[in-house]
């Protein structure tokens, strides 16, 4: 199992802003314990992922393998869990296996016409993933794939599955009416909390990854996540100090650094769940994305003598799955001798170690999770801990960790200037801004 070390975020190594035991047993952990019992019902909808029927998912997986190319359209949540499925279990796949990915998560024209260029349509299987099925990026890019398909002379329908609502959307109704394969996402999950469901679980099939073993890691943190003893459950633990760290002490910023290429994309997977779900009513946590050891060289400044509102995360790995020998041929030079004979990763794991004891020795609080190795079932343990957790600290700070309407009011004006039917208010309104009096210089 993954482990939680909270001892630079409890001890009294860090100074006048540390978190003594007595303010986390202030929390009313039976309240919290009552929310998670909930389930569905109060919008813990991912924890019904867990015994999920994925026969859908491989027969799907089954008809990507049959194509040179899997292309991906989808944004947000629905882009960002598959690639950091893909990044942190093969990093270099598309070098080396088939199918190749190839993941378009913006509307960057130059980017999606690169894609086609590089990906033959004609041996492409292409999924649409957005679980309203109402999503304008995605739609619009689905719309470009379609003609495109139909001006090749080939038939959508065997180049296509449509990931999304299973009853309602623009994409379900397409889905029907062409007899296009399709998965659903349960209605009761919201989409950056999607990545353990078909949304993530077709590409990990594709990829030929284990997906019962995703599962399995997920089930297995979520035994540990309904824990009622605060110090038995680390998604408690986790929230509970960051909570108590913002609001005692000002600590908004989440700095999340995982000490491994693979998972920088995980990182930016958890700035949407963490950022989303928390940023509401003038509250919340901030999300920074960070990778080690690279950013000790970019950010560790920062974090040492900067602003004093952030709690640093480090993912430390215990098995990198391979190790290289420093060699031994400048050992005569002075800066370079005492290299030899280490190895890169001893060298990667010293450097994470050693920023957490400068963090510590200059007072600021950080958690470390130790990670066995990334694989699947480590990987599920994660997405699993981190949306637990998530949804927790929503429960603390009184917000509702499952809704957007921040997000939805810019999808409402986007609709409106671009002509959608009912949103006639919002174009009238975006009108009005174009024309204020502007100071450009």
């Amino acid at each position: 199992m993954i482990r939680f070390d909270f001892t630079n975020i409890t001890s009294e190594s860090v100074d006048s802003s540390r978190l003594m035991s007595q303010e986390l047993d202030s929390l009313d952990i039976g309240q919290l314990n009552k929310f998670f019992g909930m389930g569905a019902q109060a919008g813990l909808g991912f924890f019904e992922l867990l015994d999920q029927d994925i026969s859908s998912v491989e027969a799907a997986a089954k008809k990507a393998a049959n194509f040179s190319n899997f292309i991906l359209l989808g944004i947000g949540g629905s882009a960002l869990g598959p690639r950091s499925i893909l990044e942190a279990l093969s990093p270099l796949h598309n070098n080396f296996n088939k199918p190749r990915f190839f993941i378009y998560d913006n509307i960057d024209p130059m980017t999606l016409q690169k894609i086609l260029d590089a990906a033959d349509l004609k041996h492409s299987i292409v999924n649409v993933v957005t679980k309203s099925g109402s999503t304008a990026e995605t739609l619009a890019s689905f719309m470009i794939i379609w003609r495109k398909l139909k001006e090749l002379g080939l038939n959508p329908q065997e180049h296509l599955v449509i990931t999304t609502d299973p009853e309602k959307g623009s994409l379900r109704k397409i889905a029907r009416e062409h007899n296009i394969m399709s998965l659903s996402v349960p209605p009761s999950v919201g989409g950056r909390f999607s990545v353990l469901s078909p949304v993530g679980l077709l590409l990990a099939g594709a990829a030929s990854f284990n997906v019962k073993a995703l599962l399995e890691g997920a089930r297995q943190m979520h035994a540990a996540c309904i824990q009622r003893d605060l110090y038995k459950n680390p998604a408690y633990l986790f929230a509970g100090s960051l909570y108590l760290m913002k609001e005692k002490f000002g600590r908004s910023v989440t700095v999340l650094v995982p000490y491994a290429d693979r998972l920088k994309s995980f990182s930016e997977w958890f700035c949407q769940l963490w950022g989303e779900s928390l940023g509401k009513q003038g509250t919340g946590l901030s999300p920074y994305p960070s990778v080690g050891t690279t950013d000790q060289h970019s950010q560790l400044q920062l974090w040492m003598e900067g602003p004093n509102d952030k709690v640093v995360v480090f993912i430390a790995l215990d098995d990198y799955g391979t190790d290289i020998k420093i060699p031994d041929d400048f050992s005569d030079i002075e800066g370079l001798g005492y290299l030899a004979g280490h190895s890169l990763a001893e060298l990667i794991k010293t450097e994470q170690e050693a920023s957490e004891i400068a963090l510590t020795k200059n007072g600021r609080p950080s958690i470390t999770i130790h990670m066995p190795k990334v694989d699947e079932l480590h990987m599920g343990q994660l997405f699993h801990f981190f949306e637990a957790a998530t949804a927790a600290a929503g429960f603390l700070f009184g917000i509702n960790p499952f809704d957007q309407p921040g997000v939805e009011e810019g999808k409402n004006l986007t609709y409106g200037i671009m002509g959608k039917k009912g949103f006639e208010d919002r174009a009238a309104e975006f009108s009005a801004y174009r024309k204020k009096k502007r100071l450009v210089i």
